[in-house]
């Protein structure tokens, strides 16, 4: 049972902004050192840029109309970065100074998304495959519409989420580049992989800022996490439309589209379920209420629930055809 002092979330992230602020080397990289879009694209100051664009054109040619569908989603999620970064700046005891650690964090993980999104529409673009105004309205779409992820202004929620959200981008975009190699898109497939290494780390970083505020402040932190998971963790596009076609619809195909492939299932959701429950070792998290205790159990025995209902779920069959590819 908890027999610690109470101490302010506000409290907590005061503490932390130095553990930040010592650690920021490793968890962005310098912008000297970073790839950019340009590194994996044709060269217009070139007199080959044409010859390299027909060549891209002709790898995008061999992708699936499911795996462009999933790769135009992943990009349009990407694009919508001013909502995500409005959001954390919504976060409630995040210290917005410019020299703090916490704001530093967000300048640099936006920097480093902002190349992502990026990188994607200009290989669309020379894709010759996609209906850009159509990408295009959809992407405005999802940043007007904005979003509800359930976490409120609630730093500890937030932090699950992106801890869950980044793992799930990476498997998303690692599986796209994976199968676009096997579709014999290699410019593809590094462009995904360099992708899901930033997301990697990102997603290093947020659960590391989690299992410090389990050791600050075990029992909200746990409280925090099962009120997340038993909201379900949404994905930042789930209001994702098309022109004229109500919210959330076109997500919901966009998500058949990636089950049917296999990028991201209903038993990936699970599979990072466990690796934060390993993680942040929940099993031995000391110091908690009641309350909290009885949290960790739900938590604890919710993997196994959530692979009943997977195993009862069919595969969604193609039917839909996306206004984004041409």
């Amino acid at each position: 049972m908890q027999t610690s002092i109470s101490i302010t979330r506000g409290e907590v992230l005061q503490q932390m902004e130095g553990y930040l602020k010592e650690n920021m080397s490793t968890f962005l990289k310098s912008v000297e050192d970073s790839w950019q879009p340009a590194d994996y694209l044709p060269d217009s100051r070139r007199d080959t840029f044409f010859d390299e664009v027909k060549e891209l054109r002709e790898r995008a040619g061999s992708l699936s109309y499911d795996l462009l569908a999933v790769l135009i989603g992943d990009t349009i999620t990407e694009e919508a970065l001013p909502n995500y970064e409005a959001w954390f700046h919504e976060l409630d005891n995040i210290n917005r100074d410019r020299n703090n650690g916490w704001a530093e964090w967000i300048r640099g993980w936006t920097a480093e998304e902002n190349r992502h999104g990026d990188l994607l529409n200009r290989y669309l673009y020379l894709s010759g495959r996609v209906n850009m105004r159509e990408f295009e309205v959809s992407t405005q779409y999802l940043i007007n519409d904005a979003f509800d992820l359930g976490t409120a202004n609630d730093p500890y929620r937030a932090f699950v989420y992106t801890s869950y959200q980044e793992q799930a981008t990476n498997i998303s975009h690692r599986r796209v580049g994976q199968l676009a190699r096997k579709a014999g898109d290699d410019q593809l497939s590094k462009i995904c992989g360099m992708i899901a290494g930033d997301e990697t780390r990102h997603a290093r970083v947020y659960k590391a800022f989690v299992s410090k505020i389990f050791e600050l402040d075990p029992s909200e932190m746990m409280l925090a996490f099962e009120d997340m998971m038993r909201k379900k963790i949404v994905m930042p596009a789930h209001y994702m439309r098309e022109m004229g076609v109500e919210m959330g619809k076109t997500f919901g195909h966009f998500t058949d589209a990636a089950q049917r492939l296999g990028v991201y299932t209903s038993n990936d959701y699970t599979d990072i379920l466990d690796s934060l429950i390993v993680d942040w070792d929940i099993a031995n998290v000391k110091d908690l209420t009641g309350e909290a205790e009885k949290a960790r159990d739900y938590i604890m025995a919710l993997p196994n629930r959530l692979r009943r209902v997977a195993d009862r779920m069919p595969v969604p069959k193609l039917e839909y055809k996306f206004k984004w590819i041409s």
